[in-house]
């Protein structure tokens, strides 16, 4: 199976978790408390991303997330497990994630 592409459905996102990159401070600043244990907040980069879901009209709602975005996971995520290539993967309803990490630049910030 490594030689295969692997596409979502629906909402899921895939997702592959980055060991060690739970930091004191995002790279937008925001500042994570000592009270949240480094093993709290699990950050991981999407890989690939599902069409999003329909209504019952059948109208499209799209995903926010995009590949390549970096995630915040919840700390005890039930995330499915998907080994593709030796590499473990995890599979993520859009709606499970608590944030979505950018740069400053990409922030629109209200006037």
């Amino acid at each position: 199976m490594a030689d295969k592409k692997i596409r979502p459905l629906g909402d899921r996102v895939l997702v592959l978790e980055e060991k060690g990159k739970s930091e004191k401070r995002t790279s937008t600043g925001i500042i994570i408390p000592e009270t949240v244990k480094a093993d709290d907040v699990k950050i991981a980069k999407v890989v690939a991303v599902g069409p999003g879901l329909y209504t019952q009209n059948g109208v499209l709602i799209p995903m926010t997330a995009k590949v390549g975005m970096e995630v915040v996971l919840p700390p005890y995520g039930q995330g499915q497990l998907i080994k593709l290539g030796g590499i473990d993967y995890m599979l993520y309803r859009e709606s499970e994630f608590l944030a979505i990490l950018e740069d400053e630049e990409q922030l629109e910030l209200p006037l």
